[in-house]
């Protein structure tokens, strides 16, 4: 890479930085899903025939929304439903066969026993979709060629829990409160639910569930405003969550420190993260619970940023094997347990026996996670190359031939599944992907020729996946799935730049 170009990569990541600074929300793809649910609940708002058209123009040819395979299935159904709500509308005939389509495909593409995704809340908004869209079609007069029910499974026993809770006037987890939408009239106006800013859950459809009706009253002026913030930034649709303030912090933070691009970062991002640390951590953005995953990555930011703060706030998460997101989580992540490895390696070799015991404890278990391929899987996360450069980061600051052993087997998938054309990726090659694969091969001592050949291919797509300017393929779990913009950004050039002193060796690989 030449220094002009080096020169170029500073300057774009300089300019992720300072857009940073200057958006204190951080910057998420719009939602499917979310959007729908806006179109259903908030016709009042403006950018409502926006929304509308939006959910038309991202329709598949095959009918369905949102990502591949059973990713599709949540968005299809909010994308259906709310197309029901404005059936007889100016486009009546394009949104009926938008829904007509939409229900073939739900029929005929996702089996009653599909394995969902896990993505956020999914096993309290499918059955409530499903449920809702029963509804709209038996109300129907005209049917047309409708069907008249929607067949697939809709177990609501866990949903009429958490509502009942909500009718009794009882709190409910505040991790569900983002998928509040799911939970009907008891959740209106409920005074066990607290909007931060005005935004209930950093979501823009459970702050209008939350609103109900449209309101008139200052009691309720922080939150319509948000509603009218958040659907200006896409001139319409929404994103799935907004705020991810320190989340975004963190992670731009952690991919561009050692990758030599020598950005300038204010002072205010880390005074920031350390003012929003509390006694459990911080969460992903104002108004989000706390969750061990945030705090280690604001922990470790915080650390490259020349700030430690204290790392007690990890040990409530601590199950003595490895350590959870929230409490009582259904499943563990193995990317939250990869950062919380790195936060404790930070602080290894300083004389605190529990922090040494912890890198070594979840180190072990990490490795137990790896699949026989070499990969790792994860929750927060659609791709196994976001879960497998976390491992591989993780591997690289442990001794020891498991450690090593791991990191050689996750090179080795890497290497085995390359694209053509240089690229990585579950479905097909993307930036992202491609960037988590060449960090992973970026952790070997000595690349041998096999890795410099794959190294120099994937640099050349993700060199050309930048001046195209191509746009990031969703894959980050949340409702549905999402693109957090400015760290995926930063994420490719910091790997474009962390790689060029293999330059030389991609030339000798390829002559």
């Amino acid at each position: 890479m030449n220094e002009t170009s080096f020169a170029a990569l500073r300057s774009a990541a300089q300019d992720i930085v300072d857009e940073m600074i200057a958006d204190p929300y951080g910057l998420t793809s719009p939602s499917v899903y979310e959007t729908a649910r806006m179109v259903a609940s908030t016709p009042w708002l403006e950018g409502h025939q926006q929304r509308v058209e939006y959910l038309l123009d991202q329709q598949h040819e095959d009918g369905t929304w949102g990502g591949p395979a059973a990713y599709g299935l949540v968005p299809t159904l909010s994308a259906v439903d709310a197309l029901l709500s404005v059936a007889g509308t100016q486009d009546a005939p394009r949104i009926a066969k938008a829904v007509e389509s939409g229900l073939a495909a739900l029929a005929d593409r996702f089996p009653r026993d599909a394995e969902l995704p896990d993505t956020i809340a999914v096993e309290l908004l499918a059955p409530w979709l499903i449920e809702q869209i029963d509804q709209r079609l038996s109300g129907m007069d005209d049917r047309g060629a409708l069907p008249a029910r929607l067949d697939l499974q809709a177990d609501t026993g866990t949903l009429d829990k958490i509502r009942e809770l909500l009718r009794r006037h009882t709190a409910i987890p505040e991790k569900t409160w983002h998928s509040l939408e799911a939970l009907g009239a008891p959740a209106v106006r409920s005074g066990t639910v607290t909007p931060t800013g005005g935004a209930v859950g950093a979501s823009p459809a459970a702050t209008a569930a939350w609103l109900g009706e449209p309101p008139h009253t200052d009691a309720v002026e922080a939150s319509l405003e948000y509603l009218h913030r958040t659907q200006a930034r896409h001139g319409g649709p929404v994103s799935g969550i907004t705020s991810i303030t320190y989340f975004e912090l963190a992670w731009v933070v952690a991919a561009l420190a050692g990758s030599g691009l020598d950005v300038d970062i204010p002072a205010q991002v880390a005074d920031t993260l350390r003012t929003a640390l509390g006694t459990d951590g911080l969460g992903a953005g104002p108004g989000l619970p706390s969750d061990s995953d945030d705090t280690s990555a604001a922990l470790h930011a915080l650390d490259l940023l020349g700030k430690p703060e204290s790392i007690d706030c990890l040990w409530e998460y601590d199950t003595g094997l490895y350590f959870t997101c929230f409490p009582n989580e259904r499943t563990p992540s193995t990317s939250t347990n990869a950062h919380i490895l790195i936060a404790l390696a930070d602080r290894r070799g300083q004389g605190d026996t529990r922090v040494d015991g912890a890198v070594e404890r979840v180190g072990d278990w990490l490795v137990d996670q790896q699949e026989p391929d070499g990969r790792w899987m994860d929750k927060w996360h659609a791709s196994p190359y976001y879960a497998t450069a976390c491992g591989a980061a993780a591997m690289a600051r442990l001794d020891g031939p498991r450690a090593s052993a791991a990191l050689d087997d996750a090179v080795r998938w890497v290497l085995d599944t390359q694209h053509a054309d240089g690229s990585w990726g579950r479905w097909e090659g993307t930036g992202e992907e491609t960037a988590y694969a060449l960090q992973v091969l970026n952790h070997q001592a000595a690349p041998d020729r096999r890795s410099l050949e794959a190294i120099r291919a994937g640099r050349a797509f993700l060199t050309a996946h930048v001046a195209d300017g191509r746009e990031d393929t969703p894959l980050w779990h949340d409702k549905d799935l999402y693109t957090p913009v400015r760290v995926i950004r930063a994420e490719i050039l910091a790997t474009l730049a962390a790689t060029r002193h293999l330059a030389d060796s991609e030339q000798e690989a390829g002559a």
